[in-house]
C-alpha cells in the first residue's frame, strides 16, 4: 500500500510537470518579438533577470534538466535543449517570431553552433553572443553574430579598474569604440561646476547622466538646466 501511494504521488508530480511543460509550449507558440536566451549559467541567468525587470518576453533554453524543472516551477518559459539538436530547440523557442537571440553558453564551441543554427533558420534575426576566448570574436561574427562580447576581456577590464578606483560604476562595451568605463563623482558646495550648464561640463568629460535627489534627471540637455550641489555626474 505504501509503495502504491508513493508511486501515485510520483506519477501525479510527473504528470503535473508534463502538463505544465505542454502549457509552456502552447504559450511560447504564441509569443512574438521575444528574446531567446541560450544558457542559464551565470551570464544567461543575469540576462533573463534583466529582461524580466524590463518586462520583455523571453524564453530560456537550457541543457540542464534540473534548471529546466526549476524554471518551470517558477513559471519562466523554458525549453530543454538536447546537446546535439540546437535547431529543434530554436524552433521550439519560437525562432521564426523572435526579435533576438542571446547566446551565453559556457563553452565557445556550443555558442558557435547556436549562432550558425540561428542564422540558418532566421537570416534577419539579431544575434548577440558571448565568447570566452577573445581570439574567437571574428569567428563568431563570421558565423553570423551581430554583436560579440568577449567576457574575459570585459570582466578583466572591470576588475582591473575597480582595483584602483572606487568611482567606477559600470563598463560600456562597443565594437566601434572599444571598452569604456563609467565613473561617478558627487559635487560639493566648493565645486566650480555648480551653476554651470551641461555644455560647460561636457568640455571636461563625456557626461551620460546626472543623478539628483536619488533619481536620474530627465532634463539635463535643457538650456535652463544647471548643476547643483549634491548632484552626482555619470
Amino acid at each position: 500500500a505504501g509503495a502504491s501511494i508513493v508511486q501515485s504521488t510520483v506519477g501525479a508530480v510527473v504528470k503535473g510537470q508534463l502538463a505544465k511543460g505542454e502549457a509552456e509550449k502552447r504559450i511560447i507558440s504564441k509569443l512574438k518579438e521575444h528574446v531567446i536566451v541560450f544558457g542559464y549559467a551565470h551570464l544567461g541567468r543575469y540576462v533573463a533577470e534583466k529582461l524580466q525587470e524590463m518586462n520583455i518576453d523571453y524564453v530560456v533554453v537550457t541543457r540542464d534538466p534540473r534548471s529546466h524543472e526549476d524554471l518551470l516551477r517558477r513559471n519562466i518559459m523554458t525549453v530543454l535543449e538536447l546537446e546535439t539538436r540546437p535547431i529543434d530547440a530554436l524552433k521550439e523557442a519560437g525562432i521564426n517570431r523572435a526579435a533576438m537571440v542571446v547566446v551565453s553558453h559556457e563553452k565557445d564551441t556550443d555558442n558557435m553552433l547556436i549562432i550558425l543554427s540561428a542564422r540558418k533558420l532566421r537570416p534577419d534575426v539579431r544575434i548577440v553572443s558571448v565568447v570566452h576566448d577573445p581570439n574567437l570574436i571574428e569567428t563568431a561574427k563570421d558565423a553570423g553574430a551581430d554583436v560579440v562580447i568577449p567576457s574575459s576581456v570585459t570582466l578583466g577590464h572591470l576588475l582591473a579598474i575597480s582595483a584602483v578606483t572606487k568611482d567606477l560604476v559600470g563598463v560600456v562595451f562597443s565594437e566601434k569604440i572599444g571598452t569604456k568605463e563609467i565613473a561617478q563623482f558627487s559635487l560639493f558646495k566648493t565645486s566650480p561646476l555648480i551653476g554651470k550648464e551641461m555644455q560647460d561640463v561636457a568640455k571636461l568629460a563625456l557626461v551620460i547622466g546626472v543623478v539628483r535627489a536619488d533619481a536620474v534627471a530627465q532634463d539635463i540637455f535643457d538650456a535652463a538646466f544647471r548643476i547643483k550641489e549634491g548632484d552626482t555626474i555619470l
